[in-house]
């Protein structure tokens, strides 16, 4: 009797088990999917605005959450949190988030832009070298943030040698305009107002330094969701083709979103590339290329791994070039 006591105490036992376990693969599906909208990530928009997702999950009962980023650094904060899924930044900056231990993988590119450039109103300022000294508005952890210490790097010259002045991406156009720096990092849309509302000149272009506008998306999201990821990108890819199909409908979507003119869009779109989809083997070049940049500034610890990073940061299984 006490061997059939013990045995059933463990069928018992295991049942308990079982019935704490199966809940947990039940609700595997997510029941949301958080993903962000940027005013640098076009193709975002028309996604948001059609309601592709919406449509695409609607059958599985599982709804779509928008969350704005206001710039690279904000979407990585939030994929770090866990309040996005999905998230829009630069290449170079999500390899900065993978090594500052943000667990994301890079899945898709939505751009090749050229959003960045160094810009002033200060007729003292032509070339990098005139920064010395200088007050520079920027938003750290962001593409414009490293586009400026590669830029003066090739000046010969460090942060230390400048006065950052740390601000979002639209109050950095403010602190500009207002005389409180002397330059600025600016990044697109906002860049291309500040240029066409306001005379800002953009002093110091380099496109082949602006890294790729990628997709993140969070490494547990993925392995949890593997299948989901693909339907995402799938889906993604519908509103770059038809991004590229519909040029004045696109320039429409981000007059809205942003509240700017047509003209200060039109100045964004003629730099902004969306002929990509599919990440690999190019955004891979152009990412380690910006680290290993910023290793030789000083900015990233001589024992980083910069080429073992990328390699585990960027996956491009879930969307394969046609």
């Amino acid at each position: 009797m006490a061997f059939l006591s013990r045995r059933s105490a463990l069928a018992f036992a295991a049942g308990l088990l079982a019935a704490a376990v199966a809940p947990s693969f039940a609700s595997a599906q997510p029941k949301e999917i958080r993903i962000d909208w940027a005013t640098y990530n076009p193709v975002s928009l028309v996604l948001k605005d059609q309601k592709l997702l919406e449509k695409e999950f609607e059958k599985d009962g599982i709804s779509i959450r928008w969350v704005q980023s206001a710039g690279s650094n904000k979407a990585l904060e939030f994929l770090n949190a866990g309040s996005l899924d999905f998230g829009s930044t630069a290449g170079a900056a999500a390899l900065i988030g993978k090594i500052n231990g943000n667990p994301i993988k890079s899945v898709y590119v939505y751009s090749r832009p050229e959003w960045t450039a160094l810009v002033t109103k200060n007729d003292a300022i032509k070339t990098v070298a005139d920064l010395k000294g200088k007050r520079i508005a920027v938003t750290r952890g962001t593409d414009p943030h490293i586009f400026l210490v590669r830029a003066l790097a090739e000046a010969k010259l460090t942060e230390k040698d400048v006065k950052l002045v740390l601000l979002q991406h639209a109050d950095g156009r403010l602190a500009l305009e207002r005389g409180d720096v002397e330059a600025w990092a600016g990044l697109d849309p906002i860049m291309a107002a500040a240029e066409v509302e306001s005379g800002a000149k953009l002093f110091f272009r380099k496109p082949e330094a602006n890294t790729w506008g990628v997709l993140n998306v969070r490494e547990e999201f993925a392995a949890a969701n593997p299948e989901i990821v693909k339907r995402v990108l799938a889906t993604y890819e519908k509103a770059r083709q038809w991004s590229l199909a519909n040029p004045k409908e696109l320039s429409k979507s981000l007059v809205e979103a942003t509240k700017l003119p047509e003209t200060v869009i039109a100045k964004q779109l003629e730099r902004t590339e969306l002929t990509h989809g599919p990440i690999g083997t190019a955004q891979v070049e152009t990412i380690v290329a910006a680290g290993l940049a910023l290793q030789e500034a000083g900015v990233l610890k001589p024992e980083t791994d910069v080429k073992a990073t990328v390699a585990s940061l960027v996956d491009g299984r879930y969307l394969s070039a046609k």
